[in-house]
């Protein structure tokens, strides 16, 4: 891919993003959905964070991330329902993540 063509690729994926955000509150007033909609859109919001979360915790490449990366993520996960603050959340997650391997679990 020679310059030109990036320079192409990246002012056509900006003016897209500009096109989708500018969308937004100028058709928000023409289009109404459902409330059952709305409610299916904010699940659905929920269902593609989890995915990714999923996806992430478990899988490096193509194949499985071994158990002290999903552990981490566990002992994430349960701090952040449990309300703690940010950075202990990440240094947590972190540790028990380091401390699983430092054991020799993958």
């Amino acid at each position: 891919m020679d310059g030109v063509e990036l320079l192409v690729g990246t002012a056509v994926l900006a003016l897209g993003t500009f096109a989708f955000r500018f969308a937004g509150p100028v058709l928000r007033s023409r289009v109404k959905l459902s409330p059952r909609a709305e409610r299916l859109m904010a699940l659905a919001a929920v269902v593609l964070l989890a995915a990714l979360v999923a996806v992430s915790a478990l899988t490096e490449g193509h194949g499985f991330a071994g158990f002290a990366r999903p552990a981490g993520v566990l002992v994430a996960g349960v701090l952040a329902w449990r309300k703690a603050p940010f950075v202990l959340v990440v240094v947590a997650a972190a540790a028990t993540a380091a401390l699983l391997r430092l054991a020799g679990v993958p």
